[in-house]
């Protein structure tokens, strides 16, 4: 059995800490805390301090990470209770954030389920599209376990909402000319002058985040709908992104655009490059085009390298942001420690180079010694260069939710798994 990092840990125990914290702390908190007490969702925001803010707006990205997150867990586990959270983020996100008559999902509603912001951001839709299509495959888990017989009706209203979802977006969100797609759009998927994701984010056309998960979003759906219309247009944009997005000399991704592409931002983000080193070559694998395939892996590795050299610190951590070479946001979020753990071991299985796998490791020793709230459970939001937890922000939000660390947790079970399995 290999050694793993520094710590000489055997792979056996990385995968038993893995389990642990998934089922004993990650899974385990969204299901005993974030369920409101007062209506059939989920509350908005839970504080560090686990103060929970009930009046907070709920967005679309919360409930349909929620949905995502409890389906993958039990396609894993068949655990009851992680289909029941399934199914009540599932009748939540159709009750309150579907739009009856222009299709799509809006972007957020109030605590008392209202549509409070109804712009039909692409990077919202795709996530629900991800969820849908995972919600399917969970009950196609349930299905050929003999329970429920009643749930091939739903899995097939499942497939028909994303096939909906996905035709919508290349409706009115595909650039026909310039190849990718636009930002957003009003709620009647009209042109808007509104397009930021966040406070953070530029007011640009096009952006490598909103394709990045139009991306995993379509991806997901060619597994349970491998049609030509769908292959065609994820095989489209895995070029586009090679092509537009990822910069072939630094192996980073370009930020922000205008329609034409023209380079908006010299920002990197190192964990958007580390988590879409590996979503790319899933969505090859899944699309099963191998010359195709064969060019992501070569940038996919090109980008793990990227980050391994300039956006790691001494400590295992790496950093936010960088711009002109220098860090201008040297604090580590959760989510970017937790794509690392998945980017650099998918990086040692196409290569066998143990740098990969020291560094996946190492991600993982960081994430368990600093971001893991040992007292009030899940993670922090993040820590500073010098290690000291963020306990300003909140534990649940918007966009603090359970996806980014499950999906670490989970991808690396099953790749460890594999590895053990070849070994035996």
């Amino acid at each position: 059995m290999s050694e793993t990092g520094k710590t000489a840990q055997p792979i056996s125990d990385w995968h038993r800490e893995l389990e642990q914290e998934l089922r004993g702390n990650i899974l385990r908190f969204w299901i005993e805390r974030v369920p409101s007490e007062t209506d059939d969702g989920f509350v908005g925001e839970i504080g560090a301090d686990l103060s929970v803010h009930a009046d907070a707006d709920r967005s679309l990205v919360l409930n349909a990470r929620i949905l995502w997150t409890f389906s993958a867990a039990y396609r894993r586990y068949a655990e009851a209770a992680y289909l029941e959270t399934a199914d009540r983020a599932y009748r939540y996100l159709k009750k309150h954030f579907r739009d009856n008559e222009h299709g799509g999902y809006y972007w957020m509603v109030d605590a008392d389920g209202t549509p409070s912001e109804t712009k039909k951001q692409v990077y919202g839709q795709s996530f629900v599209i991800y969820a849908l299509s995972e919600y399917a495959l969970a009950l196609n888990v349930r299905a050929n376990s003999g329970e429920a017989s009643a749930g091939g009706s739903l899995r097939g209203e499942l497939a028909e909402e994303a096939q909906e979802l996905f035709r919508l977006i290349e409706r009115h969100s595909r650039d026909a000319v310039h190849g990718g797609y636009i930002e957003a759009h009003a709620r009647d998927w009209s042109d808007t002058d509104d397009l930021s994701l966040s406070g953070k984010d530029l007011n640009e056309k096009k952006s490598m985040n909103t394709h990045l998960h139009v991306l995993e979003g379509y991806t997901n759906l060619y597994r349970i709908w491998p049609s030509d219309e769908l292959g065609l247009r994820l095989g489209e944009l895995i070029d586009v992104t090679l092509d537009r997005i990822v910069d072939a000399e630094s192996g980073h991704f370009l930020l922000f655009f205008d329609d034409e592409w023209n380079v908006k931002s010299d920002h990197v983000s190192y964990g958007h490059d580390i988590e879409g080193s590996w979503l790319l070559v899933e969505a090859a694998e899944v699309l099963g085009d191998e010359e195709r395939a064969k060019r992501v892996r070569q940038t996919a590795l090109h980008m793990a390298e990227a980050v391994l050299k300039r956006g790691v610190d001494a400590d295992g951590g790496i950093w936010n942001e960088a711009s002109g070479g220098a860090l201008v946001d040297d604090a580590k979020d959760w989510w970017p420690q937790a794509e690392a753990m998945v980017g650099f071991y998918n990086a040692y299985e196409m290569t066998g180079d143990e740098a990969y796998e020291e560094a996946a490791y190492r991600s993982w020793a960081f994430i368990r010694d600093y971001l893991v709230d040992q007292a009030n459970g899940e993670w922090y939001w993040s820590v500073s260069n010098d290690r000291v937890p963020n306990v300003e922000e909140p534990k649940v939000s918007a966009w603090k939710c359970p996806y980014h660390n499950s999906r670490a947790c989970l991808e690396m079970l099953t790749r460890i798994e594999r590895r053990e399995a070849v070994q035996a």
